[in-house]
């Protein structure tokens, strides 16, 4: 504690040790002094007015002529204004300062301990291994985060900034010395050039990286954080948004990806993370890769069992009963970033982010189930793996439970082998869902029953997200409506829904007489599916006319062929199924 103790008896402020390291004047420099020996006896939190007395007394207000010394020494880092930590100190103005409390920074104790603020650097040596390499790159990342925040609280000036400048520019130019002397490969490093990373690129990676190994939750992950990491300007945030995007070189070289969280406000963010394959072969550089990752494309065509699907739509381009709406939109809200960090605090969510339901969707066909679904998926960034139920059945014994076992099987195993996971869809799963026969001893229902055991300890155990759909949910088992955790209706659109889904489908740049009247068609109580096989059928009939325009009467006679015909209620095939 020598350069404190020298210091705090100095006669003559400007011949002690850490004054030329100060840059500040005179006066400054006493304030600084009467503000050490007050914080050495205890009082941390010292009332400006009151040093200033001490110091310059009151007479004829001399006090408040010196207030401008409080901002220049807040400006300068050495002292911090309690109330204002996060605001910028060019914005306070002096009369604020008065009857605030300021107290010393941490830069300035350091000073005082250790008699410099030159930042420790490590000999122009090799590397020693990955570890060492990371520790100063982290190191770097956080006079990055000190700098960010300087800028906010300073102006440009500000010798506290260019303090932060000098030890950035003087770690990287020795980690850049460290890099080439270094034999033995440095993983981070081969992954820079391997996909040819700008700077600021590599940045954001030591960025999220520094947050794996911490522990920390959303501290560095988030979007406009990294951006006000690497920009130096307003201009330079909008023009870096671009590095954190689709079709950026971290997100489509699979290095980096993102969860898409609700905030508070009801917008949506991103979350971003180092991508799985990418963390392992950082943090186990010397141990032999296995169960590579291959993309789910590739591995749909070696099975038979699923159909893989690529949404188009969101939840918003869906037509949805409004309770229906409410009800997704609740459930879209388990990705809120704070409702995931408090539910893995609790213990209860274990996985980083994402939806953990079985939902059942129930309603009559073409009202909207399946688009739903994948629609959901759409808005959560996933793609579907979809199974068609009536498919499980078969006619020998003990297949029917083998094919449930396999649908669920191979699902995981996708899982593990591919780099995402997709959202699990079965359809038309009446069968599986309905009551289980307690009295006919028929071998019959006997089967039926043991597939349905089977399929109810595979859904009792199954993460992620699964939705199922189904005509029914009056003959749905209970045991089966127990393990759900959502059980949504879908209803037939009403009149003001079907007009909406009219001018959802009515091809834009087709031509229609001038007395088409949108209402007149919505009167006739169609589902999606059916409006939608109505639209092709007409347009089909359109098209071989002389002149092509479509005209009420042309839709009145597929309406009448849709509503009459034998599909009925029965129809699977629309808009919505």
């Amino acid at each position: 504690m020598k350069y404190l103790v020298d210091f705090l008896e100095c006669k003559d402020v400007q011949k002690c040790h850490i004054y030329g390291q100060l840059k500040c004047s005179l006066e400054e420099a006493k304030l600084l002094q009467i503000m050490t020996k007050e914080y050495v006896q205890g009082s941390v939190d010292l009332d400006v007015s009151e040093i200033l007395i001490k110091l310059f007394g009151n007479k004829n207000y001399a006090h408040l002529h010196q207030l401008v010394l409080v901002k220049e020494l807040i400006e300068q880092g050495w002292i911090v204004q309690n109330s204002f930590l996060n605001s910028r100190i060019i914005d306070v103005s002096h009369l604020e300062l008065l009857n605030s409390s300021v107290t010393l920074s941490s830069a300035f104790l350091k000073l005082l301990e250790e008699g410099t603020l030159e930042v420790v650097l490590p000999d122009v040596t090799p590397y020693a291994d990955h570890l060492e390499y990371l520790k100063d790159q982290f190191f770097r990342i956080e006079l990055y985060q000190k700098l960010s925040q300087t800028k906010h609280n300073a102006t440009e000036n500000s010798p506290s900034l260019g303090r932060i400048k000098n030890k950035l520019e003087l770690l990287e130019s020795r980690i850049s010395e460290r890099i080439k002397v270094t034999q033995n490969e440095i993983v981070v490093e081969s992954i820079f050039k391997e996909n040819e990373l700008s700077p600021k690129e590599q940045l954001i990676f030591l960025a999220l990286l520094k947050e794996e190994y911490a522990g920390e939750f959303e501290s560095l992950r988030d979007m406009n954080t990294l951006i006000n990491l690497i920009s130096i300007d307003d201009y330079e945030k909008i023009k870096n948004r671009s590095l954190l995007e689709e079709g950026s070189k971290l997100i489509e070289n699979l290095i980096i990806d993102y969860d898409e969280m609700l905030s508070t406000f009801g917008g949506v963010t991103r979350s971003f993370f180092i991508a799985e394959e990418i963390l392992q072969k950082i943090m186990h550089p010397n141990k032999e890769k296995k169960n590579k990752k291959i993309k789910l494309d590739m591995l749909i065509g070696e099975q038979e069992l699923f159909e893989l699907i690529d949404p188009k739509t969101t939840l918003e381009d869906v037509i949805l009963h409004p309770k229906t709406k409410e009800v997704l939109d609740n459930l879209l809200k388990q990705i809120d970033k704070n409702v995931v960090k408090l539910l893995r605090e609790w213990g209860i969510k274990e996985r980083r982010s994402g939806i953990d339901a079985k939902i059942i969707l129930y309603g009559p066909p073409g009202t909207g189930k399946t688009m739903t679904a994948l629609s959901l998926a759409k808005s959560m960034k996933k793609r579907v793996l979809s199974f068609d139920c009536s498919k499980i059945l078969s006619k020998y014994v003990g297949e029917s439970e083998k094919n449930v076992r396999n649908i669920f099987d191979t699902y995981k195993e996708l899982c593990k082998k591919t780099k995402s996971e997709p959202l699990l869809l079965l359809n038309e799963a009446d069968q599986f869902l309905s009551a289980r026969s307690t009295e006919s001893g028929a071998s019959a229902d006997k089967m039926h029953n043991q597939m349905q055991n089977i399929f109810l300890e595979q859904i009792e155990r199954f993460d992620g997200l699964l939705i199922a759909t189904t005509n029914l949910l009056e003959t749905i088992d209970p045991a089966f409506s127990r393990r759900f955790d959502y059980k949504i209706a879908f209803e037939k659109p009403d009149f003001n829904q079907r007009i909406e889904l009219w001018k959802k489908l009515l091809p834009e740049n087709a031509r229609y007489e001038p007395s088409l009247d949108i209402e007149k068609l919505a009167f006739y109580p169609l589902t999606g599916g059916q409006i939608k096989v109505v639209l092709k059928n007409t347009a089909l009939k359109v098209a071989t006319k002389e002149e092509p325009l479509f005209t009420f009467e042309d839709f009145k006679l597929s309406i009448d062929r849709e509503t009459k015909g034998a599909f009925g209620d029965a129809k699977s095939v629309g808009f919505m199924k």
